[in-house]
């Protein structure tokens, strides 16, 4: 029988998610498969998990200067990235006010001191505000400054820009809270890009990032992996503020990073404590990025859901400048050893998404070293019930 639900509730059944809020940590049940099929299930996560999040959609370095515009798509809303003249970043929606024609094709990028539609050459200064609208000059009812392009809230942090499609987000400081204590040392934002590997994963998001934020799989999957970083070593999770959540693991004895060969060829990152150059951190910052620093390179997961059942990941390395900036730098020792790992884990991912389709699958139980999964999913089921998203919180695994 179909049950209805309110309009700001994800539509899917309240007790098929019931389990995942069991208090007893224990009893505690995974998300049904509808939440990874459902193609409406999908549309509401967009509306009310993508857009009213702040959704990382990219490096400063898409409007790297005065007079830049990129057109970027979020969450099928298009969106106009602009550096204006002093420098700061702004975010339109990518309309005109007059017809509504895109101001520039999803995907492209110009650099012009104005803002102009191609339509019927409407044109915006980089502020937004309506400069000329052609023919409309003498019209006694016609006021330009009722006009301006609408504003998205858009904002630069440490080297990455962050959309809130929906307007109405916390400030981004509030949503990113403490994270900047814990990765400051890397100093984001002079790094400089090594590589970037473009992914499209046949999986639900939701299961990227679960794949993520656990390493009980590692020993199954990552052989590479684990020779360099001990596995059980990821027990630690940070005290946060935020819509981020992660913590530490160490690297093994003989390894320098992660490589295939536990060698380095680079140097660390220059303000880093003893501590930081012998470990790696995972950061999964809620709800499309997340950040891996290690001691002489930072590798980032950018996801962007496609479909239920597929996801576009970009994953992209990053390295102290003044390493990329030596003769026949080679980042390919990172490269490689996170483009067999990242297979790796995305094989398993779409292995569980195959499952899911099953008329075999149950929800399953949480294993102590999924505490994070759990708060993930404790995460999204609340968003489903309420309809907004609510803080994150940690689950005590019941005493061994």
């Amino acid at each position: 029988m179909l049950q209805l639900m309110p309009a700001d509730l994800a539509p899917i059944d309240p007790t098929a998610i019931s389990t995942v809020l069991a208090p007893d940590f224990g009893a505690a049940r995974t998300l049904p498969a509808e939440a990874y099929l459902d193609d409406a299930v999908l549309r509401w996560e967009q509306r009310h998990i993508f857009d009213a999040s702040w959704i990382c959609v990219g490096r400063s370095d898409l409007v790297p200067e005065a007079g830049s515009q990129r057109a970027i798509d979020v969450g099928g809303r298009g969106v106009l990235l602009v550096r204006a003249d002093d420098g700061e970043l702004a975010a339109f929606h990518n309309t005109c006010r007059h017809r509504g024609h895109e101001l520039l094709p999803v995907g492209e990028c110009r650099r012009k001191r104005a803002i102009a539609c191609p339509y019927h050459a409407w044109v915006y200064g980089l502020d937004g505000e309506l400069v000329r609208a052609s023919r409309f000059a003498d019209r006694p009812d016609f006021d330009r400054a009722d006009f301006p392009l609408l504003s998205i809230p858009a904002e630069e942090w440490n080297g990455w820009i962050f959309v809130n499609a929906s307007g109405d987000g916390p400030p981004l400081s509030t949503w990113l809270g403490d994270l900047g204590t814990h990765i400051g040392a890397w100093e984001p934002e002079r790094m400089a890009l090594g590589e970037r590997h473009e992914y499209v994963v046949a999986a639900n998001w939701k299961l990227i990032l679960e794949n993520f934020v656990e390493c009980y799989h590692c020993p199954s999957i990552h052989p590479e992996l684990c020779r360099v970083s001990d596995p059980e070593s990821g027990s630690e999770i940070f005290d946060v503020t935020g819509m981020w959540i992660g913590g530490p693991m160490a690297l093994r004895d003989n390894a320098e990073t992660q490589s295939l060969s536990g060698e380095g060829d680079g140097v660390p990152f220059r303000k880093l404590s003893a501590q930081q150059q012998r470990e790696v951190r995972y950061f999964n910052v809620f709800p499309n990025l997340l950040i891996s620093p290690h001691p002489d390179y930072l590798m980032t997961h950018r996801l962007v859901p496609l479909t239920p059942t597929s996801t576009h990941v970009e994953c992209a390395w990053f390295f102290p400048p003044e390493v990329t900036a030596q003769e026949g730098f080679d980042p390919s020792f990172a490269v490689d050893f996170w483009d067999r790992t990242n297979y790796q884990d995305f094989s398993a991912c779409e292995s569980v998404m195959r499952g899911m389709h099953s008329p075999g699958y149950r929800p399953g139980p949480f294993d102590d070293r999924e505490v994070i999964v759990h708060s993930m999913q404790v995460l999204i089921a609340r968003t489903y019930l309420e309809g907004r998203i609510p803080p994150p919180v940690l689950a005590e695994p019941a005493p061994a």
